[in-house]
């Protein structure tokens, strides 16, 4: 295998399963690899909100002079998107020669897709001149490939039902899970301001350095700008971060949480918070492309993100239509997500997915209809997204405004190819 899409087609085929939870064979790799980090780690986990933790992190720290590199998963429309190194995406030739370093550590141990690209992006980064490396967690924590790791600090974002197969049937039994990146002795922070209490029991039983939203930090805001208070250090008249969406304050003021947490290690200035947060990037975030009609493309795919996008559209102001174009996996909780968005939308354009793991677009439209009660609202299916898109575009006036949701497949096929008509320049 010579190049990085032959590697990802290899990984696809070599185990049976997408997803098989447990340290023991990704660690014994890691061994054999001598996979190692000489810099501070912090590792992020959640469920929502952990891809805008890291690239604040990411922006402030980079900011203030340090040498980052990010993991983040999954990708949009290119598997080289997981890794920044710098603030850049790593290219597809730098990884191949850490996938063969796997692949000649592996002596036939088995590994899921998942297991086998973490540790040929954290060989790469190990092996980048680096100040500090930003984790974060695929799925759960205790047992997800990145807690092989021990980080000098965690930041554990909001939690809410999701993956529960794997996980647990409640947010007690997810927390715990969750809380597996913790150690002891080191900074643990939670931004969730009502955080299950299994995390908070966890983080005693270990001896962690626990920093809880309400009692370690907190952070006000008004129209205008807001204001962060810690331990030992307080933010005045902060901008809002570049990221949009009132949710993103919460996800910020864990990030200044850990920040102050390691501060002795990784001292960061005012003046690199304020410039990090005003000039953070994160596709598919309540990312607002300018354009006839309005376009905003989020990756929310679970009830709580569907609720946080519901909120953040109908602060958006009034459209004389919004268009939906929806597709998700089927073993996610679809039903609280259609009656979230159900009072906004005025068309649905429901889409098949590239993944065996989706649910079918006419499935789809048959819970919305099971749901809806609106009479004026009109449904489609479509076989991908773009086509999806594109037949929402036809349909939309330029007052209107198209919001594409769902799963990472379903903003990524819209990211693709572009969207010229609607001067995306920065997508």
């Amino acid at each position: 295998m010579k190049t990085l899409d032959e590697w990802l087609a290899y990984c696809e085929r070599i185990h049976p399963k997408t997803i098989e939870l447990g340290l023991d064979r990704v660690r014994a790799v890691a061994g054999r690899m001598q996979l190692r980090f000489d810099c501070p780690v912090i590792t992020v986990a959640g469920t929502n909100g952990k891809g805008s933790t890291c690239a604040m992190l990411e922006a402030i720290l980079g900011q203030a002079g340090f040498r980052t590199g990010v993991y983040t998963s999954p990708h949009l429309v290119h598997f080289e998107e997981r890794c920044r190194i710098h603030g850049e995406i790593v290219t597809a030739d730098a990884l191949v020669p850490h996938f063969e370093r796997v692949e000649a550590a592996r002596e036939g141990t088995s590994l899921t897709y998942f297991e086998f690209t973490t540790l040929a992006i954290m060989s790469l980064m190990a092996q980048s001149p680096l100040d500090v490396a930003i984790l974060e967690v695929g799925l759960g924590g205790r047992l997800d490939a990145v807690n092989i790791v021990d980080a000098d600090c965690v930041v554990i974002t909001s939690i809410d039902l999701d993956h529960m197969e794997f996980l647990g049937p409640d947010r007690e039994s997810i927390g715990r899970e969750k809380a597996g990146v913790m150690r002891t002795g080191r900074p643990a922070v939670v931004s969730d301001p009502v955080p299950p209490q299994s995390v908070v029991d966890h983080a005693r039983e270990i001896g962690a350095d626990l920093w809880l939203f309400g009692r370690d930090f907190n952070f006000q805001g008004d129209p205008q700008q807001w204001s962060w208070a810690g331990r030992g250090r307080r933010y005045a008249g902060v901008a809002y971060p570049a990221l949009r969406g009132a949710n993103q304050l919460v996800n910020a003021s864990g990030v200044l949480a850990a920040l102050e947490a390691i501060r002795t290690t990784l001292p960061v200035t005012a003046q690199a918070v304020r410039n990090g947060l005003s000039m953070v990037e994160l596709p598919g975030r309540f990312q607002i492309v300018p354009g006839q009609p309005a376009l905003v493309l989020d990756v929310a795919h679970n009830p709580h993100s569907a609720a946080a996008l519901a909120a953040n559209l109908d602060a958006m102001g009034f459209y004389p239509q919004t268009h939906a174009v929806f597709g998700a996996m089927a073993d996610k909780d679809l039903a609280p997500m259609l009656q979230k968005l159900g009072p906004i939308v005025d068309r649905w354009y429901f889409t098949d997915l590239p993944t065996p793991r989706a649910q079918a677009a006419v499935k789809l439209q048959e819970q919305w209809q099971g749901l809806e009660t609106r009479r004026d609202v009109r449904a489609s299916t479509h076989s991908n997204p773009k086509d999806a898109f594109e037949a929402a575009l036809a349909a939309a006036n330029p007052a209107d405004r198209i919001v594409v949701f769902g799963s990472f497949y379903t903003v990524g096929g819209v990211l693709k190819d572009g969207i010229p008509r609607l001067g995306a320049k920065h997508v």
